[in-house]
């Protein structure tokens, strides 16, 4: 169980040089029997953390795995490494199971993959009562968090793994856990005396770029058909009716659009992840119901047209794209009604006071990285603890926003507010700013308030803009019945002149076009043009194979290895055995194809 025997199963299974970050560190720490909670972005390697101790230990591990689309994907990725891997699930009929089961009692399996539903069982304990396993590894633990995004009520059960095997290392896994969640986590599992393990949070190979909303569906048109046309990409909606909506709209836009949220047929949902899994080139529209435990590493941008709930959700979800550490976008479309809807569901919904607090908390901080004129990545890594530079490759480090004073501009706001008498919504109030006498506002007599056209030096786009930059700041509040406006206590420094502000500027349409022209091809594979025939062509043959299995695409091979190919150009099964990615197994199965697809004439 040495670190030297961990780096050959590295090398020789899975085809990679050396660790990354404190992989080392937690394989040899779990190997040695030792329980850890794990705290690594989407894409960092967290499955190596336990598969190799799984290998280097004796008898089977057990991963409890939320998804079945997960459990299925790593066992054929396993498969494909020649490693004895099975999942139990509902998939499986009686039989199929009973044949599982038996597996593991044989000894058979070096990994066995669980719902924690199917763990709990008298009949999967008594499993374990007879073969104990090599380690139990809870992924996506941040599902025992019961204020989480993801809360999984089967996940607080697991405890129950500390006090019936306190012999068998535990090994807890998530890609997003703020303070707060890492607490739960470490209370409700019972890993108080378990190694922490917590790698930087940071995801330099994506671009993160936040727009004001201006018809989202269009803009998101724009920028899939600008940067990313042909990729495969996640774009998220708040409601079920706009992903049906959005997905439509792609497709008669000829962008290949599959639908995803809790409300489709079963069968459907299952369909579309599959196809999105298994083809290339899928824009998988969907609810937050999609993507926990989304392995496809080629996901190259994942877009939301309607503001998260948190930036802890923001951060997994955009985590989606790029899992293969080659350039990708994370792209969000936000405007006023979005604060205000979100604000709006808390204020309105029926959660205890201490519940509506956290929601508040995890909503400002969201709010606070979407109106931030400095460095989005710094916003995002602050969040989880960490400290950085700008990164250079933020929508804000590429095309620095500007800002103004908006003293005098929100205290008009704030008044019209005020006199229009705290219950109407945006629309309405600005309707009032700029004088506009519509029957609405005839109707309340709100053409003879004081603040009845004070407000004609500014157009509606940049009033709704001071409103939503007052909400987010907390200036202004929604009233929980019919979402009106309200002042809060902190206005009133700021109407009394006693308190300057500066706002985010609108954006200058021309420049930022100019801008968004000039990096088109930032987030693309930037293949040399003398390439691209080629780069196909591997593309082609991957395909071949993996429909020869009926697998995805990219348990071949992922995109990062097809590039570390085409760059290196191998010329023997010698040098294909030197790209990254390319083990033992794969180099015998697949080395010669795609030798023959490298210098085909």
């Amino acid at each position: 169980m040495s670190a030297s025997s961990a780096l050959s199963l590295l090398q020789t299974i899975f085809g990679y040089d050396r660790f990354r970050g404190r992989q080392a560190e937690i394989v040899e720490h779990v190997a040695q029997g030792g329980d850890a909670l794990v705290l690594m972005p989407t894409g960092g390697g967290k499955s190596l953390c336990y598969q190799i101790p799984a290998l280097m230990r004796p008898g089977c591990a057990v991963v409890v795995s939320p998804l079945i689309a997960l459990m299925q994907d790593q066992v054929e990725g396993l498969h494909q490494l020649g490693v004895e891997a099975a999942f139990l699930n509902s998939t499986l009929d009686n039989n199929a199971a009973r044949e599982v089961e038996q597996r593991y009692l044989r000894g058979e399996l070096k990994l066995l993959y669980v719902a924690p539903e199917r763990l709990l069982t008298p009949r999967f304990l008594a499993l374990l009562e007879h073969t104990p396993a090599a380690l139990f590894a809870i992924d996506e633990a941040h599902c025992v968090s019961q204020w989480g995004h993801d809360f999984r009520p089967e996940y607080i059960g697991l405890s129950l793994l500390h006090e019936r095997y306190p012999a068998v290392p535990r090994i807890a896994l998530t890609a997003t856990a703020d303070a707060a969640t890492r607490r739960e986590i470490v209370q409700r599992l019972a890993l108080e005396d378990a190694a922490q393990f917590v790698s930087s949070f940071d995801r330099p190979n994506i671009r993160y770029r936040i727009v004001e909303k201006d018809n989202a569906r269009k803009q998101l048109l724009a920028f899939i058909e600008r940067e990313h046309d042909g990729d495969a990409g996640i774009v998220y909606c708040l409601s079920r009716k706009r992903v049906e909506e959005t997905a439509q709209f792609l497709c008669a836009n000829g962008i290949t659009a599959l639908p995803y949220h809790a409300g489709m047929n079963a069968e459907l949902r299952a369909r579309n992840q599959t196809r999105f899994l298994r083809e290339e080139g899928i824009v998988m529209v969907a609810t937050i119901a999609f993507g926990m435990g989304i392995d496809k590493p080629d996901v190259r941008f994942v877009a939301h047209i309607d503001l998260p709930k948190s930036l802890e959700g923001y951060y997994q979800e955009t985590g989606r794209a790029g899992r293969d550490g080659l350039p990708s976008s994370a792209w969000l479309a936000y405007g006023l009604n979005d604060v205000m809807q979100l604000k709006e569901m808390i204020e309105s919904g029926q959660a205890p006071e201490a519940q509506k607090q956290v929601e508040r908390q995890k909503l400002n901080a969201m709010l606070g990285l979407a109106e931030t004129v400095a460095c989005r990545r710094q916003v995002i890594l602050a969040y989880f603890g960490e400290q950085s530079a700008d990164c250079g490759n933020c929508d804000n480090c590429l095309n620095p926003p500007t800002t103004w004073d908006a003293t005098e501009a929100a205290r008009k706001a704030l008044s019209c507010v005020f006199r229009t008498g705290q219950r109407f919504g945006a629309g309405h109030v600005i309707d009032v700013l700029l004088g506009k006498a519509t029957d609405k506002v005839k109707q309340h007599f709100h053409d003879r308030v004081t603040t009845f056209g004070i407000g004609t030096d500014m157009p509606e786009a940049g009033w709704r803009s001071v409103l939503r930059q007052l909400l987010a700041a907390g200036y202004l509040q929604t009233e929980p019945e019919f979402g009106g406006l309200q002042l809060t206590d902190t206005a009133r420094p700021l109407l009394r002149g006693e308190q300057a502000l500066r706002l985010r500027g609108l954006p200058d349409k021309k420049r930022d076009k100019t801008e968004r022209d000039k990096k088109r091809s930032a987030a693309s594979q930037d293949i040399a043009p003398q390439d691209e025939a080629l780069w196909q062509r591997l593309r082609q043959k991957r395909r071949e194979l993996a429909d020869e299995q009926s697998v995805p695409a990219y348990l071949i091979f992922t995109d990062a290895t097809l590039k570390a190919m085409l760059d290196a150009k191998p010329g023997t099964l010698a040098d294909m055995a030197h790209i990254s990615g390319v083990g033992a197994q794969k180099l015998e199965r697949y080395g010669l194809a795609f030798l023959e697809a490298l210098h085909a004439e």
